[in-house]
């Protein structure tokens, strides 16, 4: 696999098309979920999802065949998206604030018990506001350090950890609201 993504990357910088299309289908599921995790809908995940491919096919030729292309490619959609959140809000969208009296959720705390279709836990990362979704998507799903994700959002750690946890309190409560419904 790794020597046929070498021949299709080595195919994209030659701007071929079928090497474009391969490349396209291996990745697109992984970086379209991505897209829905940071957007608040469809049309936008789309618009975002459209725009970071032709960036990535644009600058696949700085790609140095080092560490892991899917990676590679991941950072160029989450740059993407953070650049369209934040055009889509005239003032900052982070709140730079760090209340250290925020009682911080731990990981393990985050309700996992209760089953909860992943399309409707995806609803509820899309419903958060936009500061809050962002760090948690970036925390949670890419893996990230407060540190990184406070150089890129151009943030303080505090502040990051701040989101996070209001996310994860949100989070919370929506579902421990379906867990009352049911038990009702």
């Amino acid at each position: 696999m790794k020597d046929d993504l070498d021949i299709y990357i080595k195919l994209c910088i030659q701007n071929d098309r079928a090497g474009q299309l391969k490349i396209y289908q291996l990745f697109s599921p992984v970086l379209y979920g991505i897209c829905l995790k940071y957007m608040k809908n469809e049309d936008d995940a789309k618009d975002v999802f459209q725009e970071a491919f032709i960036i990535a096919f644009q600058k696949i030729y700085q790609y140095k065949f080092e560490g892991s292309f899917e990676g590679w490619l991941k950072r160029i959609f989450i740059n993407k998206l953070i650049e369209t959140l934040n055009k889509k809000k005239k003032e900052n969208f982070f709140l730079d604030v760090f209340d250290p009296d925020t009682d911080f959720i731990e990981e393990e705390e985050l309700v996992e018990t209760i089953p909860i279709p992943k399309e409707k836990l995806l609803e509820y990362i899309r419903d958060l506001p936009d500061q809050y979704r962002m760090v948690f998507n970036l925390y949670i799903f890419e893996k990230m350090k407060h540190k990184e994700i406070a150089a890129l959002l151009k943030i303080s750690e505090g502040t990051s950890k701040s989101n996070l946890n209001r996310a994860k309190q949100i989070l919370q409560k929506r579902i421990l609201s379906i867990k009352n419904f049911k038990t009702a």
